[in-house]
């Protein structure tokens, strides 16, 4: 977020529970409260993305008015006087918690989002539990487990509509709305079909903006634990270069903390046969996708080429912009020329029958579990599925939680070699542009011997932040490059 030049911006004084505040003019309550250091509750807010004052968590108090009025759109005023506090804010939060419940399944403890419920979070908080719920009728909803990625239980929603937001203004599908009006209102897809038969990409941005257990994520530990409890079976695990970190903070490590070394020792703990790097697999893709691109040059066929790595941008194309297909490289994501590597060069070299192999992958992506079960994804056979299971980040935590492992006392040990060894060109797909980057640096140097010169990109006018340009002159040809940022700048 940019910051705000406040001698530019035009103040507003207030006064919240009778501290003076300022703020830049056109801000809400909710903001202006929060830079005084204030916290105001919220359920249905997304910054951005979904302001709508839904779900009257974050009712406050103003001076003169005639009833309390939501924080996260009021806009504030100069000489304002808020309260946030109150019995009467207070009694009304409780309220509408009780109403809340009333409507909603209540099976906390058998939820996978307990613990991490921003509704029971709030309950706890205002002291509210499920005997003061109102009594009444329920909606019955079956379960939605029609995609590989997620699970949706509207038994569990609270009609915040911050997915529906996100699913439309974030990543610009819109494959689920609100329907139907009353007490009937609900979030489904068009026609009430099941999400698997909807332009759902899979990438699972729902999930994310759900605060409750509505939208899940399908957990698979156990049946990696199942695995890994057979002997008669070969277990290998791949970890995308992201997830080394991430993971460090669900153990209260400092954000962006690198656990390469400590992720490896515990994978090892778990039981896995062999632990190993996606980044060797990224540099299989990069050859992949260089050689494919300077094939194009020559020819000038199915030009310009747009990265595949991302299943979820994948499937986006198919869905809306089939026209572009040919334009994506015939190359596997790295998740999937590693696994094809594991059943066929690693099932040789380790004289092992590939039926015999479990390949696990660690990756950031809920769309890598929908891009795993893809039907041409069986280099080793009709079958033999590339990967057999993609797990989270989340879910290797969970994993490691429920082994018992001290993360933060773990040894730092390296990937196993050679699955696990890897250039620095595969570090470049953690970045915006870098698949392509790493592509045109292997091309320019196979095609010139010298190494391409540091990308100079620049942003394109008259366009949402998030896409940049850059030219370059890689054998006599000249390439332009372009990076988007997200499927909504791709649109």
């Amino acid at each position: 977020m940019e910051k705000l030049n406040l001698q530019t911006v035009d103040m507003v004084n207030l006064r919240i529970n009778n501290i003076p505040c300022r703020a830049p003019a056109g801000s809400t309550i909710l903001e202006a409260a929060h830079a005084a250091g204030i916290a105001i509750p919220t359920l249905c807010y997304l910054k951005g993305v979904n302001e709508i004052g839904a779900c009257r968590m974050c009712v406050v108090e103003v001076k003169g008015a005639k009833s309390l009025v939501t924080a996260c759109v009021y806009p504030i005023a100069e000489g304002m006087e808020v309260f946030t506090n109150t019995k009467r804010v207070q009694a009304a939060r409780r309220t509408n918690l009780k109403l809340l419940l009333s409507i909603h399944d209540q099976e906390c403890l058998s939820c996978p989002r307990s613990g991490e419920c921003e509704l029971q979070r709030l309950c706890r908080e205002y002291g509210v539990d499920n005997n003061m719920a109102f009594e009444g009728e329920k909606n019955q909803y079956e379960i939605d487990a029609s995609t590989p990625h997620l699970i949706r239980n509207n038994s569990k929603c609270i009609l915040c509509r911050r997915c529906v937001a996100t699913c439309e203004k974030v990543i610009r599908v819109s494959a689920i709305a609100v329907s139907q009006r009353g007490f009937k209102t609900h979030v489904g897809s068009s026609f009430d079909v099941s999400l698997g038969q909807s332009a759902c990409i899979n990438c699972g941005q729902c999930i994310v903006a759900c605060p409750t257990g509505a939208i899940t994520t399908v957990v698979e530990t156990d049946e990696v634990w199942a695995a890994i409890d057979n002997p008669a079976k070969h277990v290998v695990i791949q970890t995308a270069p992201s997830v080394r970190a991430t993971l460090g903070e669900s153990f209260g490590m400092p954000i962006g903390s690198n656990v390469e070394g400590k992720m490896a020792a515990a994978l090892r703990r778990l039981g896995f046969d062999g632990v190993y790097d996606t980044d060797f697999a990224a540099d299989m893709t990069i050859m992949e996708e260089a050689t494919e691109f300077m094939e194009r040059l020559k020819t000038g066929e199915h030009l310009p080429i747009i990265t595949s790595c991302c299943p979820g941008w994948v499937k986006y194309c198919e869905e809306f912009y089939p026209e572009f297909l040919p334009n994506l490289p015939s190359c596997k994501s790295p998740q999937q020329i590693f696994g094809a590597l594991a059943k066929t060069y690693y099932a040789e070299k380790h004289g092992l029958d590939p039926k015999d192999i479990v390949c696990i992958s660690v990756m950031p992506c809920t769309a890598k579990k929908f891009e795993h079960k893809r039907e041409d994804e069986c280099a080793a056979g009709e079958g033999i599925p590339d990967v057999d299971i993609a797990l989270t980040t989340r879910a290797l935590d969970n994993m490691i939680r429920r082994a018992g492992l001290l993360f933060e006392q773990m040894p730092d040990e390296e990937f196993d070699p050679a699955l696990g060894i890897a250039s620095g060109a595969g570090h470049l797909f953690g970045v915006t542009g870098g698949v392509m980057e790493a592509t045109l640096r292997t091309a320019a140097e196979t095609l010139t011997g010298k190494e391409l010169a540091d990308p100079v990109f620049r942003a394109v006018r008259g366009t949402d932040r998030g896409i940049k340009e850059a030219e370059y002159e890689i054998g006599g040809a000249l390439v332009r490059v372009c990076c988007v940022s997200g499927i909504r700048n791709a649109s």
